[in-house]
This record gives C-alpha cells, sequence and structure tokens, in this order.
C-alpha cells in the first residue's frame, strides 16, 4: 500500500486554497501576470459569524478510506460511514454552541440569524451531505492528480457518474463569441453592436439565458464530436464545488461586477475547478419551486455560488432555493459546462 495515500486522499477530497499549477484554457497572455492579492475577503469583512478553521480529515478517517480502498467489503463501508456522521454531527454541534454563544453576545440579530440559517441547514441537508461525502471518498477515481485538468480544461467530477467532468472555469465572453460567430445568435445585451464589452473577454459571459446556456451546449457537443456537453445538474455542481473553504479568496463584495475567471485562481473547488463561488450565479439544469429567493414564474432553475453582490452565505455550496427564470439573462448568471465521455 501507498503509505502516501492519506495525504493524497486529503489532498484531493477537501477543497483547498493552494495553488497546483493547473493549466487552464486560454491563459497565455497572464502567465507572466503578478498573483493578485485579497486580504479582505480573509478578514470576513462581510459576514463576521463564519468561523475561520478549515474542514481537515482526522486520522480515523484517513483510515478508514485507506481500509476501504484496499477492500472495499460492507463492513468497511459501514465503518467509513459511521465515522463520517461521526464527523458530521461534531461539525454540527460546533455551529449549535456559535449559535447558542452569539444569541448572548452579538450585537446584531443579522449575525444571530446568519447562524441560524447555518445550523437549520445542515440538519435539513445531513442525510444528502454525508452520501456526497461517502461517494467522493468510495469514488474509483479517487487518485494522485484526480484533481488536475486534462489537456482540454476539464476536471474529474468526484461522486457524480464516471463519465462526468466538468469545466476548469466558467464559459467567458471570448468562448461565447465564437459560438455566436458560428451560429448568428444574438450576442448579450452588454454587449455593443455585437462586440464583448472592452476588456472582458476572459469574463464570465452573462445575460445569457437557461435556454442560451442550452443552445451553447448543443452547439458545442456538435463541434467538438466525441462527446456530450450540458449543464451540470444542482447536485453535480455541489459534488465539483465541495464545501466553501471558511478562508477563500473569490469575488464577493469586493468588485463592482465580474473579475476575470482565473482573478482567483488559487482557491480551488473539491474536483480543482476554480471560480465557483462569487463573480456569477452558474444556471444548472434543475428546476426548482420559485421561493421568496428566485425570480417567480414558471420554468424557475437552480443557480448556484452566488456573485460579486452576493452576501458571503449565499454563495455557499450547500445554499438552496435560488433560481432564475430560464428564459431570461440577467447581469450576475453565467455558466460552466459538464462533459460525458
Amino acid at each position: 500500500m501507498n503509505r502516501n495515500l492519506p495525504k493524497i486522499i486529503f489532498a484531493v477530497c477537501m477543497a483547498v486554497t493552494v495553488s497546483v499549477g493547473f493549466a487552464a484554457p486560454n491563459r497565455e497572455s497572464r502567465q507572466n501576470r503578478p498573483p493578485r492579492q485579497n486580504s479582505d475577503a480573509k478578514q470576513f469583512k462581510f459576514s463576521t459569524t463564519i468561523e475561520k478553521e478549515r474542514p481537515e480529515l482526522n486520522e480515523e478517517t484517513k483510515r478508514l478510506i485507506s481500509a476501504y480502498r484496499r477492500d472495499p467489503s460492507k463492513a468497511n463501508l459501514a465503518a467509513l460511514k459511521k465515522q463520517v456522521e461521526l464527523n458530521y454531527d461534531k461539525v454540527l454541534a460546533r455551529k449549535k454552541a456559535k449559535l447558542e454563544e452569539l444569541k448572548r453576545t452579538a450585537k446584531h440579530a443579522s449575525k444571530v440569524q446568519e447562524m441560524q440559517e447555518i445550523v437549520n441547514e445542515m440538519i435539513r441537508d445531513r442525510g444528502n451531505r454525508i452520501e456526497q461525502s461517502m461517494r467522493r471518498f468510495t469514488d474509483p477515481r479517487l487518485r494522485p492528480g484526480a484533481r488536475k485538468t486534462d489537456n482540454d480544461g476539464y476536471v474529474p467530477v468526484l461522486g457524480a457518474a464516471a463519465n462526468v467532468s466538468i469545466a476548469y472555469v466558467p464559459v467567458t465572453n471570448e468562448d461565447y463569441a465564437q459560438f455566436l460567430k458560428a451560429t448568428n445568435r444574438k450576442a448579450p445585451k452588454d454587449w455593443k453592436n455585437g462586440n464583448i464589452p472592452a476588456d472582458k473577454k476572459m469574463h464570465p459571459v452573462v445575460n445569457v439565458s437557461y435556454h442560451d446556456a442550452v443552445a451553447y451546449c448543443k452547439w458545442l457537443t456538435k463541434k467538438e464530436g466525441d462527446a456530450v456537453y450540458r449543464l451540470p445538474t444542482e447536485k453535480e455542481w455541489e459534488y465539483a464545488a465541495g464545501h466553501m473553504p471558511k478562508d477563500a479568496d473569490f469575488n464577493c463584495g469586493i468588485h463592482d461586477g465580474t473579475t476575470e475567471v482565473d482573478t482567483y485562481d488559487k482557491t480551488l473547488s473539491a474536483c480543482g475547478a476554480i471560480d465557483m463561488w462569487g463573480n456569477c450565479w452558474e444556471w444548472t439544469s434543475t428546476k426548482i419551486t420559485a421561493t421568496k429567493n428566485s425570480k417567480q414564474g414558471k420554468g424557475v432553475m437552480a443557480v448556484k455560488g452566488g456573485c460579486w453582490s452576493s452576501p458571503r452565505t449565499s454563495c455557499r455550496t450547500e445554499r438552496k432555493g435560488e433560481g432564475r427564470k430560464a428564459d431570461a439573462g440577467f447581469i450576475d448568471v453565467s455558466f460552466r459546462v459538464v462533459r460525458e465521455k
């Protein structure tokens, strides 16, 4: 057995803010650009009740994952699940304790409400989140290099179907321009005379409807010819993103609008993709019932990840109920492509 397996498992499964040298598409022109810093985001200026600890796998969890990989028996699977449940309940207990502390000490009721929402969400979503962790930990693709992009910019989504990978970055204005040229479709409303806004080639494309995004995927499928391209389901998006690191840098409450998709390229999702939190909401293929958080009406599709103007808590992977009407475009909604191959 590889003695480094526990370290490998930890590196693959947890979303951490380190650089691992991914080869992202369309980045040649910025290879020599100095890294951008965003110290404000790490000070939780916009959400002071979010705790700063980074989730880690304890030694017992690593041991049980290794045991299951050596022998994927029912007994080892049950032992691993029991440990995952124990880990989850310990985190929930800490959140509950933090909530009680805030009830005593918080100067503003909004802080109590914020933590109450997180606790309620963790209780409500317990089964789903434990299942997601188990699917990642038992995915046979869990191996060294699983978070690296391939030559054309896709990474496997651990926990999803074995043939599913997701784009390293959202679709950019530059990408979308190729689609428009080939199909003669109407440009987004923020483009002038059909041209990409100045200095925004590498920004995520916005003002595209769900139906526009689906059309792009169909065009890409026909163009590439070797795979099916589509929008991710809400669950696939969550598998790809993983739990949002508490001290992650991303475009939320910092800039008045979008940034280039690789501006925060040291903030990695669970699968190794970037720009999954903040900057722009992302369309999924999952329909939702209209709620107070969604744009009311029929044909409402789930969006994930938050945007530049969102509260930080709205960017959390576990956030549900946010939706947009499928037939409209929005200045804060983009999309990312999934590939089945």
